[in-house]
């Protein structure tokens, strides 16, 4: 439960219950902590102290609302952090995360999340899971590879996702800035996608070293322009397509400083002229902290002319996470894909606390948590 900015308590509080025939309730087995909660845990956005964080979680279906009809007690279960009712514009076009039904006012809803409607989050023992059966993906029984699977609710699709937003494609080179869970796995859904070259920009040792583990490049952006080490290997031109898995907390080349629009300003430098851009990172139209009055209104200095002037598109938004969980579901149960590589600490519910300091610190190798409410 979030207390204040930087700072979580464990507390007791009521069990969840079936309030419409569809809901389920999730005896919860593994609850990641994402980068995006430390946005709520920093104070960096308007969420009040109360909220109880979580929506990455994977547990076994306790119980049924009698209007579930594809699933049953007992079931292993996955949920997208998109909450969706199945049957708005949005969702039958695919786009779950901007649902018009589940949090009125506003276009997409997510378990524990500021401003992503009443849906109580999943770090805790139970959870409800409401249009359970459009939400829950079903997982083969047991606990085999339970910490690849609980990646499918939110930073495996994720990083897909902002390839399908740059539309990279086999024999492409791939800048992507970033090297946390959510850029590792923009860097590794580009290779499962046959990209032929991968960039991972960041200056945390240990992030760079998993990139170049997993086949790509890593570039220390405190060595030297970020966009110039990538041309000096790429003839000059520059990568076909680019991600940016940082979002608005992006940190200065030079200073230990925030400069929000820093990644995005390298990264069309980084492109090549007609090449293409996803975002993934979360951009936020109020930041509190922000580092000056613009920033903290949302309004960013982004090199507008230069993005015209070559040529470059632009996609952005939260990752429809049901668009590509099933698919990479099934690559996990077929080896094809093993997302777990980037999971540092696998703790009890009860080390939460520390578990949010240290990763917020990025000490001691903190680098993907998932937390055992049932340990």
């Amino acid at each position: 439960m979030y207390k204040g900015p930087f700072e979580v308590a464990i507390e007791q509080v009521e069990d969840p219950r079936i309030q419409h025939p569809s809901d389920v309730i999730v005896r919860v087995t593994s609850t990641a902590i994402c980068g995006s909660d430390l946005h709520m845990y920093e104070g960096r956005t308007a969420a009040e102290p109360g909220i109880v964080f979580g929506h990455e979680n994977l547990g076994v279906i306790e119980e049924a609302g009698e209007g579930v009809t594809s699933l049953s007690r007992g079931d292993r279960v996955v949920m997208p952090f998109n909450v969706a009712c199945g049957f708005c514009k949005n969702c039958t076009a695919g786009y779950t995360g901007f649902c018009l039904t589940v949090n009125p006012g506003f276009a997409g809803g997510a378990y524990g999340y500021v401003a992503m409607g009443p849906f109580i989050g999943g770090q805790a023992e139970y959870v409800r899971v409401p249009y359970a059966d459009f939400n829950c993906l079903k997982l083969p029984e047991g606990t085999e590879k339970e910490t690849d699977f609980v990646l499918l609710a939110d930073i495996f699709p994720t990083g897909y996702h902002g390839n399908e937003l740059a539309d990279v494609r086999p024999g492409e080179s791939v800048a992507v800035y970033g090297g946390g869970p959510v850029g590792l796995m923009a860097a590794y859904s580009a290779m499962l996608r046959g990209a032929s070259k991968v960039f991972v920009v960041d200056r945390v040792a240990e992030r760079l070293q998993k990139a170049e583990e997993i086949g790509a490049v890593p570039i220390d952006f405190t060595q030297a322009s970020p966009a110039e080490q990538i041309k000096e290997q790429t003839d000059g031109q520059g990568t076909d397509k680019g991600i940016d898995a940082v979002g608005y907390q992006a940190q200065a080349q030079d200073e230990d400083r925030e400069e929000p629009a820093t990644v995005l300003n390298a990264l069309v430098e980084s492109v090549r002229p007609t090449g293409a851009l996803g975002v993934p990172g979360l951009y936020v139209p109020r930041d509190p902290g922000g580092p000056d009055e613009q920033a903290k209104q949302g309004m960013l200095l982004v090199a507008v002319g230069r993005l015209f002037e070559k040529g470059l598109r632009m996609g952005t938004g939260q990752c429809n996470v049901k668009r590509y969980n099933r698919q990479l579901r099934d690559m996990i149960i077929e080896d094809r894909a093993k997302p777990s590589f980037v999971v540092s600490h696998e703790l009890p519910l009860d080390e939460a606390p520390t578990a949010y300091e240290k990763f917020d610190k990025r000490v001691e190798g903190y680098t993907k948590v998932v937390l055992h409410p049932h340990a």
